[in-house]
């Protein structure tokens, strides 16, 4: 794969020189992945990473709350990008963005854990976890059930409560917007935000990225047995989630072994996705 390294000294500047690239068609982009697959043809692998370059940026803005560069965040997820395009399988008849995506945050992720100086996090599996899905978790908890307790959390998670009070205590001392985002430059991660216009290629990273994680959880639910999915689906995938207590009636069962049969079920989901997003 050729190197890629981001140039200039601005935001601006790097987005000119990757928005002189055309996003590719299904068969353009299938016809390239195959070249590269098939032939190593590195010019078709060049032509995949730069017309994906903009997406990158996109999600690397996701991440700007941190307190990293912004292109140091992009240089990361362009990594993974490069990773992706390397694995691709266009057999698949999926966008390489779709597929792309799991890459390019998982190279930001790793990026972020071991740079991020404002709070010292830990490397464990549940820091990390908390680290990326605490905000997340708490606002699907919130509208979800309207129950957004550190127990809450932890359980929904599988994690310890008291890692959460504490991830919540870290995190709470957000980065204010008016920080310079490229010090000495005078450009504000203020400036930077993304209008709230829905541009076509967002669209199109959230439709790839819905249509994959769809498709990905039915085949995750598909592996479980017929009361794991009643009750995954009740609990979790539900417009109005079902508490343990009518479903505990439902199957005459305690609420207890609702909750374990709950756990258990999402573990096995949890499993079957990660190796989904690996392939």
């Amino acid at each position: 794969m050729y190197e890629l390294t981001l140039t200039g000294n601005t935001l601006d500047h790097y987005m000119a020189q990757i928005n002189q690239y055309k996003l590719l068609d299904r068969e353009t982009e299938r016809e390239l992945a195959l070249r590269y697959r098939e032939e190593n043809d590195l010019e078709a692998a060049q032509r995949l990473v730069c017309s994906n370059l903009r997406f990158v940026v996109k999600i690397a803005h996701e991440y700007r709350a941190y307190g990293l560069k912004l292109l140091d965040l992009i240089q990361e997820g362009n990594i993974g990008l490069m990773k992706a395009v390397k694995k691709f399988n266009p057999e698949r008849n999926n966008r390489l963005i779709s597929y792309a995506v799991w890459w390019i945050r998982a190279y930001i992720h790793n990026f972020i854990i071991n740079s991020w100086s404002m709070v010292k996090i830990g490397t464990t599996q549940a820091r990390r976890k908390l680290f990326f899905k605490l905000k997340q978790t708490q606002d699907q908890l919130q509208r979800n059930t309207g129950e957004t307790s550190d127990d809450a959390v932890a359980e929904y998670l599988h994690v310890n409560a008291a890692e959460v009070r504490e991830m919540t205590t870290r995190l709470s001392g957000d980065q204010s917007l008016d920080v310079e985002f490229i010090e000495g430059e005078g450009q504000t991660w203020l400036d930077k935000l993304a209008s709230s216009d829905t541009d076509q290629e967002h669209l199109l990273i959230e439709s790839e990225e819905e249509s994959s994680r769809k498709s990905a959880v039915e085949q995750a639910l598909g592996t479980l047995k017929s009361r794991e999915q009643e009750i995954v689906r009740a609990r979790i995938l539900a417009d109005s989630p079902a508490t343990l207590q009518q479903l505990a009636e439902h199957f005459s069962i305690s609420r207890e072994r609702v909750r374990q049969v709950e756990k258990r079920a999402l573990e096995r989901l949890r499993t079957c996705m990660e190796t989904h997003a690996a392939e």
